[in-house]
């Protein structure tokens, strides 16, 4: 016979404890406290009433947590964590918890529901395969799967990521390469205007790092491109994301960019960098020899 669990809202009573439960129970990925509280409390949509814990016998025993994005003109609601305990699976507290999250996703009006590919603060990109009981649960909860993201992992340790040749070239031809500066906030949020207004929120995050993981071109003063790393999921290596305008592609300003965050990564003592949710995968192959590490479906699911 099953036992009884209960589900609560609101944020966990213990961060440490929560984050413990997380990385115990996120067989392909690792959880800290520090990381959890980013994911939760510093989500530019953060709301208590959108994470539910399982509860049995005063233990946890599952947690989820949901947030909403306003994309263009659509309300979207998005799963942006969950995890149930090894032992307590297959007893329908992962139904439960996502019964109560569609619930209350319902209620404030979104279109649409997806799972973990959450813009401005995410923790993975869709969902690894490999949690499987992660897969049949969103089948069973009538999402399908609309696309793939791609994560890649470069060797930092391969090369020293010196620019230097490169960026007297582009001095020549009028533009300045350097690192952000808090003072750049102006200019590089309305660069992202234009095509990107969705990376504003990590673009925010790294320059409130010291030294900021930001690095731009300007021509005449303006920024023209960029390129980030510990934007999102501080502390674990991750680079991105980058631009560039159309008017300077071809001229090597993002590979130079991207090898100066890689020049960062190295000085910080990371041997990996880790390149989420890439597009152009064979940019990253040919200019710092990235291969593809993680593969994770993206599915949703339209509310009427």
């Amino acid at each position: 016979m099953k036992t009884p669990f209960d589900i609560r809202t609101g944020w966990p009573a213990d961060l440490e404890k929560a984050a413990e439960f997380l990385n115990k129970n996120l067989d392909y990925d690792t959880m800290t406290p520090g990381l959890l509280r980013e994911k939760l409390y510093d989500d530019p949509g953060a709301n208590p009433d959108l994470c539910f814990s399982a509860y049995r016998e005063g233990e946890v025993v599952g947690f989820l947590f949901a947030v909403v994005r306003q994309i263009k003109d659509d309300l979207y609601g998005y799963i942006k964590l969950v995890a149930v305990g090894g032992k307590c699976r297959r007893q329908g507290i992962g139904s439960a918890l996502y019964d109560a999250a569609e619930k209350a996703l319902t209620n404030v009006g979104v279109s649409l529901i997806r799972w973990l590919d959450v813009p401005l603060n995410y923790f993975m990109p869709g969902i690894d395969p490999r949690y499987t009981p992660a897969i049949c649960l969103a089948w069973k909860k009538g999402f399908t799967q609309f696309g793939e993201s791609i994560n890649m992992v470069a060797d930092l340790t391969v090369s020293e990521w010196d620019t230097s040749d490169e960026e007297l070239q582009l001095a020549g031809k009028g533009l300045e390469i350097r690192r952000a500066v808090k003072n750049d906030k102006t200019g590089l949020l309305r660069f992202l205007e234009q095509d990107w207004l969705l990376w504003q929120h990590e673009t925010l995050m790294a320059l409130e790092n010291e030294p900021p993981s930001a690095h731009i071109a300007l021509r005449d003063g303006e920024i023209l491109a960029f390129s980030l790393h510990d934007a999102n999921n501080k502390g674990t290596g991750w680079f991105g994301p980058m631009g560039t305008h159309a008017s300077l592609r071809g001229m090597g300003v993002g590979s130079l960019l991207l090898k100066r965050c890689l020049k960062d990564m190295r000085q910080q003592g990371y041997t990996t960098a880790i390149i989420p949710w890439v597009g152009p995968v064979a940019f990253y192959a040919h200019y710092v020899n990235a291969r593809i590490d993680r593969v994770f479906w993206r599915m949703e699911k339209k509310i009427k």
